[in-house]
């Protein structure tokens, strides 16, 4: 039986998830920090992290990791966590491809009396229907026969420095009783805001799910109270400021729900809900209006500029900002990009500025080119799309610097004073 004195453990998939897991665990246990992009080991050998969740002294006390892309090295390892993403595909459907991939990996190495334990954000039934299979298909091996399994849903937030890993509160679960509490002491002694072990891997699954579906409803409300105050001619934050005054109002804002989770997950519960002959009704409602959102950004600017008499085709724009959220260097399935394909059916040309931003993940990711600078009085629009504290600081002065005489500035993020801007979300 694995005790803490005999684990070994291999974290599968250094991303945003993954290392900052891998670096907690290297501070008590024998740790492999496994992944399938050498480049990102190599990196990491070196004591570097591009994604900046990690520091280099923060690398440097995880005294017991280490880093590999070598199957051969995740043999010694006894309990394997995944941490792989789960995207959807362009039809808005689960795609499992990197959870199989990682599964058939695991086949190819698990022994007998190991445990697997999935963090991936999936559907109800995931874990335990389309990953677990796959591993006794390519080990041989009998699922709680021979082999156990866990499922413990992150809870990473990207350029939080505030809530780490050890600080936010770790659901957990397992396949047997027996395992539950394995899994449940394993992530225990590194979780200082403890844990909740949940009744079964299902129900571990199913509120991961429904943690970013709620949020993603939340916003999508005011997204839609956006789009009502607008039409009426009032200010959407001062309405937000004024009712926040009650104790139980919930501070949401508007803006683009892009990312890796909110954007992404309410499609795994609805893809599984219609695979059990249900149609859910609001959580599709609310991530039509959030999807939507682009779309509706670049139809307000337009409209300001013709009130400017701007001639829109031709006009030059920049958008301020390409991750999904700010001060984070992270572009997965930024919203941005709705904003940028919508100008350019306008025929706009758009600069893209985001000092957070890798250009060479840029282009490979979305053939995108950030600016390295914008140059002054160069722009007939400004969309200010992230909140980055860089933006905050320019401050208006030096945002309306980069501008034409006669201009929009369009503030997504309310980075500045009401007053200061031609058009708030």
């Amino acid at each position: 039986m694995l005790t803490k004195g005999n684990t070994n453990i291999a974290i599968i998939g250094l991303g945003y998830v993954g290392l900052p897991l891998a670096v907690e665990f290297g501070k008590y246990y024998p740790t492999l920090g496994f992944d399938i992009n050498q480049v990102r080991t190599t990196e990491l050998q070196r004591g570097q992290d591009h994604t900046l969740e990690v520091s280099s002294t923060e690398l440097a006390e995880a005294r017991q990791l280490s880093y590999s892309c070598e199957l051969a090295d995740l043999r010694r390892a006894n309990v394997y966590i995944v941490t792989v993403p789960t995207p959807i595909d362009t039809h808005c459907q689960p795609d499992l491809t990197p959870l199989i991939k990682a599964s058939e990996t695991l086949g190819k190495v698990i022994k007998a009396g190991d445990v697997v334990i999935y963090e991936s954000t999936v559907y109800p039934g995931a874990t335990e229907e389309d990953c677990i299979p796959v591993i006794e298909r390519v080990s041989g091996l009998k699922y709680n026969v021979d082999f156990f399994a866990g499922y413990s849903p992150e809870r990473i937030n990207p350029g939080d420095k505030e809530h780490r890993v050890t600080t936010i509160k770790k659901v957990t679960s397992g396949s047997t009783p027996e395992i539950a509490e394995f899994v449940d002491k394993l992530y225990g002694s590194i979780i200082t805001a403890g844990t909740y072990k949940a009744s079964s891997i299902r129900v571990a699954e199913a509120a991961k799910v429904i943690e970013n579906t709620q949020r993603d409803l939340n916003i999508a409300l005011i997204n839609e109270l956006a789009v009502i105050f607008n039409k009426l001619g009032i200010d959407t934050e001062e309405v937000l400021l004024a009712a926040g005054t009650k104790w139980n109002f919930l501070p949401f804002r508007p803006g683009l729900v892009g990312g890796h989770c909110i954007g992404v997950d309410p499609y795994y519960l609805t893809h599984k809900a219609q695979a059990v002959g249900y149609h859910p009704e609001v959580i599709l409602a609310g991530r039509r209006i959030n999807d939507s959102m682009g779309r509706y950004v670049v139809s307000e600017l337009v409209k300001a500029m013709v009130k400017r008499r701007i001639q829109v085709s031709g006009a030059k724009v920049l958008v301020m900002g390409l991750t999904f959220k700010e001060n984070c260097p992270d572009i997965r399935n930024t919203k941005v990009l709705d904003i940028l394909a919508e100008l350019k059916e306008y025929g706009v040309t758009a600069d893209v500025f985001d000092p957070w931003v890798d250009a060479g993940e840029a282009q490979r990711e979305y053939s995108i080119t950030p600016i390295m600078a914008p140059q002054p009085d160069s722009y007939d629009a400004v969309i200010l799309a992230v909140g980055h504290k860089q933006f905050r600081d320019m401050g208006a002065a030096g945002i309306r610097t980069l501008c034409k005489t006669n201009s929009v500035i369009y503030d997504l993020k309310y980075v500045l004073d009401k007053a200061q801007v031609d058009i708030r979300l």
